[in-house]
């Protein structure tokens, strides 16, 4: 009773704002329901004077159902399936992320962009998006106009990417006849599942492969997410390290992102339910909810954002968004003529 009184004021602004933004979403999921959330919650707290009474509640969101967020997610891998058909692309996902983890860095040291940032960009930009970035955010202690800032820019290039890289595609040669190789590139270098879907399905529609480039997608896609894991635990261990060195007192088991292990653990459940024949859809409101959590807490970070601000430091980080966008797109072809894809 005591948590709802502190903060369900809070919560409530939140579902307020995520379910419109849920709904637009939907119809416009190129752009998807966190960016819409993340817009209008930055037009409420314009107009929104006084927010202490609702403060605790934006936070929880903005933190915890993050977390929770990210835990459901785990709830729609199937880790056989990857196993089984991911790992073609296996070395591709790990020279993209290598390559944009990379680019990230340089940049951040050659043109001083804030490093929480850098990373958020860095990860958002090479393993899934909105869905990195909230795994990666709490590990690194990044605040909500950081976040929204990574969001800010890899919404830019998810949209470039789902409009462009069809006909791009066609351009450089990939068969028309198969949607392996397509669906490949797509997976591997579009950054939000949203964004993968729609060049994916564009490429089926216009050479009539029924889902076949979208079934291949949206398995490296998923392939691609469980490297969450690997970078939120390195990350944890560089930041304990990082504040040690620095004199600050800060121990890896207070920061260890446990809600990862709840992700594993979900992503084990599905495994396993689904191999004793429990049917994979089951599983369905579990990863909608997910997504719904990820809208709403985008709302709550959007209503923690000070736009004016955002706007006057967004040249380097989109920048930076550009370089590891062209940097992953470039590796995904070259890796794929080194590997006899196409």
């Amino acid at each position: 009773m005591d948590f709802l009184k502190k903060n369900w004021k809070g919560l409530l602004l939140c579902l307020v704002i995520a379910l419109p933004s849920w709904f637009l979403g939907k119809a416009l999921p190129v752009i998807g329901g966190p960016v819409f959330a993340i817009l209008l919650g930055m037009a409420v707290t314009l107009l929104l004077k006084d927010k202490s009474g609702v403060q605790q509640g934006i936070t929880f969101t903005s933190k915890k159902v993050l977390q929770y967020a990210v835990i459901l997610l785990g709830f729609g891998l199937n880790l056989s399936v990857i196993l089984q058909t991911g790992k073609q692309s296996l070395p591709i996902i790990v020279a993209t992320i290598t390559t944009s983890l990379v680019i990230a860095y340089v940049l951040h040291r050659v043109m001083r962009i804030p490093g929480k940032i850098s990373t958020l960009v860095g990860v958002g930009s090479s393993i899934c998006g909105g869905s990195a970035i909230a795994a990666t955010a709490p590990v690194i202690d990044a605040d909500d106009e950081e976040v929204a800032q990574a969001i800010s820019v890899i919404f830019l290039f998810n949209i470039l990417a789902a409009i462009l890289f069809p006909a791009f595609g066609a351009l450089i040669g990939f068969d028309t006849h198969s949607g392996e190789a397509f669906g490949i590139f797509a997976g591997t270098a579009v950054n939000d599942t949203s964004s993968v879907t729609a060049a994916a399905s564009t490429w089926d529609s216009l050479y009539h492969l029924g889902s076949a480039t979208l079934d291949k997608a949206v398995t490296v896609k998923l392939t691609r997410t469980l490297a969450i894991i690997p970078i939120t635990l390195v990350l944890a261990f560089v930041r304990a390290k990082n504040a040690k060195e620095e004199g600050n007192k800060v121990e890896f088991k207070k920061i260890f992102p446990f809600f990862i292990l709840y992700f594993v653990g979900a992503s084990i459940i599905t495994t396993a339910a689904v191999s004793l024949g429990v049917p994979a859809g089951i599983f369905s409101p579990l990863k909608t909810l997910s997504k719904f959590f990820i809208v709403m807490a985008m709302g709550a970070i959007g209503l923690n954002t000070n736009v004016v601000k955002l706007i006057k430091t967004g040249g380097k980080p989109i920048f930076m968004g550009a370089c590891c966008w062209a940097g992953i797109t470039g590796v995904s072809l070259v890796m794929q003529k080194i590997l006899g894809i196409w």
